[in-house]
């Protein structure tokens, strides 16, 4: 097995000591048995999940991508995701250090993104569950502004509060995992198909048609801080949203209300809901019909809200 390394960022180099091949045959053991208990899960997003790494005794945050087809489709991606960690961080936005990773065995290029590992406790969305109130204001002006000094037509930004680490002096934002880049001419630098390919083939053609729609909403700081706020529903986070709407007012027209958070919640639900649906019965028809493994670990079934780790249960 080969392993590549594409340079992200000018940072240390934080996976010197990963090893890379041990961490993809236990995540493919982990695939091949259809189930991340024996794994350290930091969190479930989206697409993918965060693992700490090693196991026994994390010392980073990993997070797996969607398999690349080839060398030059990593390369690009890599080159893209440098370029949005430099975009950011010229407007203001403080971002992880974040290193791209790959192994290649059999024609397949598994990456990884390798991060410094966060306390928990130090998330933002961790933080406003106990945070007083005048602090819980701070905070979410802060992320506002934040929204508002980097979101235009060519840079957009994955804001909810999951996806920032509260520091003495700010906030710094930990997900880049999908560079929200476009071109001069509005076309989309990163490559969907990547994402688009942990869908069932079925419904693929269906989001290649609605892709663009749902990516401008990260292009636009007033829908970006409205997805803000229905996240902070999901999280159960919902006695900060006049906070919020204080915060994101202060800078987008029309005003952001309780009521538009909420309307945006039901939507947002109801199509990642469908989407979770999709992908576990495309995993059930892939092992017990066609009796291969699921090359994705998913979350456990949830209502559309933060699924309950191992370590969180009662």
């Amino acid at each position: 097995m080969a392993s590549i390394a594409t340079s992200t960022a000018d940072h240390e180099r934080l996976a010197e000591g990963v090893d890379l091949e041990a961490l993809d045959a236990e995540i493919e053991s982990a695939i091949r048995a259809g189930d991340a208990a024996a794994m350290r899960v930091l969190g479930y997003g989206e697409f993918t999940l965060v693992l700490g790494w090693p196991t026994a005794q994390p010392e980073v945050a990993v997070k797996r991508l969607p398999a690349f087809r080839d060398a030059d489709q990593l390369s690009r991606y890599g080159e893209t995701l440098s370029r949005y960690v430099d975009a950011l961080e010229s407007r203001g936005v403080a971002v992880i250090p974040t290193e791209l990773r790959a192994t290649e065995a059999r024609g397949e290029y598994h990456a990884y993104l390798i991060q410094p590992l966060v306390p928990r406790d130090d998330l933002l969305n961790r933080v406003l569950r106990t945070a007083e109130p005048d602090r819980g204001r701070e905070l979410l002006s802060m992320l506002a502004g934040h929204a508002a000094a980097a979101v235009d037509r060519s840079l957009g930004l994955d804001a909810q509060a999951g996806n920032w680490m509260v520091t003495g002096d700010g906030l710094v934002i930990l997900d880049v995992s999908t560079p929200l880049m476009r071109s001069p001419q509005g076309r989309d630098e990163l490559d969907l198909g990547l994402f688009e390919s942990i869908y069932p083939p079925a419904v693929r053609r269906l989001l290649r048609r609605v892709a663009p729609s749902v990516m401008s909403q990260y292009h636009d700081p007033r829908t970006v801080l409205v997805d803000v706020g229905s996240n902070l529903i999901k999280e159960r986070l919902g006695q900060w949203l006049p906070a919020l709407c204080d915060a994101a007012n202060e800078h987008v027209s029309p005003p952001v209300t309780e009521a538009s958070l909420r309307r945006y919640f039901a939507r947002d639900k109801q199509f990642w809901l469908a989407m979770q649906r999709l992908r576990r019965a495309d995993r059930a028809w892939q092992r017990r019909v066609r009796r291969r493994p699921y090359p994705f670990l998913l979350p456990p079934p949830y209502a559309y809200g933060p699924p309950e780790l191992p370590e969180e249960e009662s």
